[in-house]
């Protein structure tokens, strides 16, 4: 199956890159610059392109980003500390933003006959972020298939969908992802914070899933403190 991933550059999406350079025909990775504060990760997807040896596109759709105001990661709003499950990570969401970057997708994916589109959303995603869950994801698809109707056919392929960060972490090395070369972090620092939403779950997925974590962070035992206020 040929397939054109969206990859930011993070450990879920470059992972969802290896396992499909293994398993089916990779055409390449698609990036959107979007005005993310953590803008570092497109050069941490550049690099797992020239890895796999395959095209890296960047979308410049920063004007896009400029308008969903609002939100921590394009915003001047602080990024909270904590863990994902709380209710203050709501501050990260982006209006829509699968939908935007996935119809973009689609439409390149058609014009260069790939047969599918690959993203790497997961399970821990549920809780904040609409617009990773199944229901958007089968939607989704419906509204591919009408819209391409006649012209292609192709399959959004969201493997990871039901899993979670752990999951990842273990079917990343299986196919060799080398984690250290990702980046999680939303507040894009010159090392990974370890406080925010991202980093806190990226350490405690390698914890879950009992694989040597080799991110450099900034606080290294935070997340332990942001499990335990989740339990209390």
């Amino acid at each position: 199956m040929k397939t054109l991933v969206i990859c930011s550059g993070g450990m879920d999406s470059v992972s969802l890159a290896h396992k499909l350079a293994a398993e089916h025909e990779l055409t390449g990775l698609l990036s959107f610059d979007y005005g993310q504060r953590h803008r570092k990760e497109l050069g941490f997807a550049g690099l797992c392109a020239e890895r796999l040896s395959v095209p890296h596109r960047i979308i410049d759709i920063r004007e896009i980003g400029r308008g969903l105001s609002g939100s921590a990661l394009t915003d001047h709003v602080d990024v909270p500390d904590g863990h994902y499950a709380e209710d203050t990570m709501k501050v990260t969401v982006v209006p829509n933003r699968n939908a935007i970057m996935l119809a973009i997708a689609f439409g390149l994916a058609a014009a260069q006959k790939s047969e599918a589109v690959a993203t790497a959303v997961h399970g821990g995603d549920h809780f904040i972020y609409p617009d990773c869950r199944p229901a958007f994801i089968d939607s989704f698809q419906i509204m591919q298939d009408r819209a391409l109707d006649g012209y292609a056919n192709i399959r959004l392929y969201a493997p990871y969908v039901n899993l979670t960060k752990a999951d990842i972490v273990e079917d990343g090395a299986r196919y060799g992802t080398p984690f250290a070369e990702t980046w999680s972090c939303y507040k894009g620092g010159e090392r990974h914070c370890g406080r925010c939403g991202t980093c806190v779950e990226r350490r405690e997925a390698f914890h879950l899933a009992g694989h040597p974590d080799p991110t450099d962070y900034d606080d290294s035992d935070f997340w332990l403190d942001a499990l335990r206020r989740m339990i209390v």
